[in-house]
């Protein structure tokens, strides 16, 4: 079942696209991030995913092996609609992945736990996610540590746009000093 649209979806994906961070290539730090979530929740599948209007895009994943996937089949866009962490303990019992093709179909997902990746007005990106062939469910501390974990990426992310603006600005100032 394909996920509803976000209430401020426009709003939403325009803070999304401000970002500049769609289609960048691999970078280590975000990376990193996928490997230790991994590892804290003892899953295969980590992935950093943010929801574009017609796809959604990871800036890092482990596990996969893809960097993009069609939003008909993202559970991450049923995720951007919950107030909090969201989990589906198995995918198979839950009829709004039941016929998903990524659950029925390769690589047959079982489990799906994301915290969400807001901006400081609250609108949502995206997810940090976790994922498992096999039903299962994560305890309070990973819990805990996934949540912290989307609050750091978002952090990064806010950095990473800062120095893109000052790195724009300071070019400008050197033109505009060489100009004069």
């Amino acid at each position: 079942m394909e996920a509803r649209r976000h209430s401020d979806e426009g709003r939403r994906v325009a803070a999304l696209r401000a970002y500049d961070i769609l289609d960048t290539p691999r970078e280590e730090e975000f990376d990193e991030v996928v490997r230790v979530v991994s590892a804290i929740c003892g899953t295969p599948i980590s992935v950093i995913n943010l929801i574009d209007s017609e796809r959604q895009w990871f800036k890092a994943e482990i596990g996969l092996g893809v960097r993009e996937t069609p939003l008909p089949a993202s559970i991450c866009s049923h995720a951007i609609l919950q107030p909090d962490l969201f989990i589906v303990p198995d995918t198979l019992a839950d009829q709004r992945f039941s016929d998903n093709p990524l659950v029925t179909g390769d690589p047959r997902l079982r489990f799906y736990a994301g915290a969400l990746l807001k901006t400081p007005e609250g609108l949502p990106l995206g997810t940090i996610c976790v994922l498992d062939y096999k039903p299962r469910d994560l305890d309070e501390n990973q819990k805990a540590l996934l949540r912290l974990t989307a609050r750091q990426i978002m952090k990064m992310m806010e950095l990473r746009r800062l120095n893109a603006a000052e790195r724009i600005a300071r070019e400008r100032a050197e033109t505009h000093a060489e100009a004069t």
